[in-house]
């Protein structure tokens, strides 16, 4: 029997470039971890819409690709006001959790996009 290797599910977190570059050397505690108990994430088809839905005015946004499998907290695919279910990660997102973080591009609309995401109409 041949040995497979697991492929890595990543998980994604939006967040300002301006907030982004205060975070310190530690854990990730954003503004949600303390008012709802958990940080919001999306699926790799959910970023571009939830871009566009909670950060279409923001200039400069950055997507943290997160490997869940190095996170410290448990991570909850739980039901969003759409319907669709969102990952949030119950605790602090640890900087080692963090595989890649880039800048979120913008369409010849002005709308957000995500590299590899389909475009599907969502009504807000």
């Amino acid at each position: 029997m041949a040995w497979k290797e697991k492929p890595v599910r990543r998980i994604y977190h939006l967040v300002p470039k301006a907030v982004w570059e205060q975070v310190g050397a530690g854990p990730y505690r954003p503004a949600s971890l303390a008012s709802e108990g958990f940080i919001h994430c999306s699926h790799h088809h959910q970023v571009a819409w939830a871009a566009n839905r909670f950060y279409a005015e923001e200039p400069e946004l950055l997507v943290l690709d997160i490997d869940p499998d190095l996170l410290g907290s448990r991570v909850v695919d739980e039901p969003g006001d759409t319907g669709e279910h969102f990952p949030h990660i119950y605790g602090p997102l640890e900087r080692a959790a963090v595989t890649q973080v880039r800048p979120l591009q913008r369409g010849p609309d002005g709308r957000w996009t995500f590299p590899g995401e389909r475009e599907t109409e969502t009504t807000s």
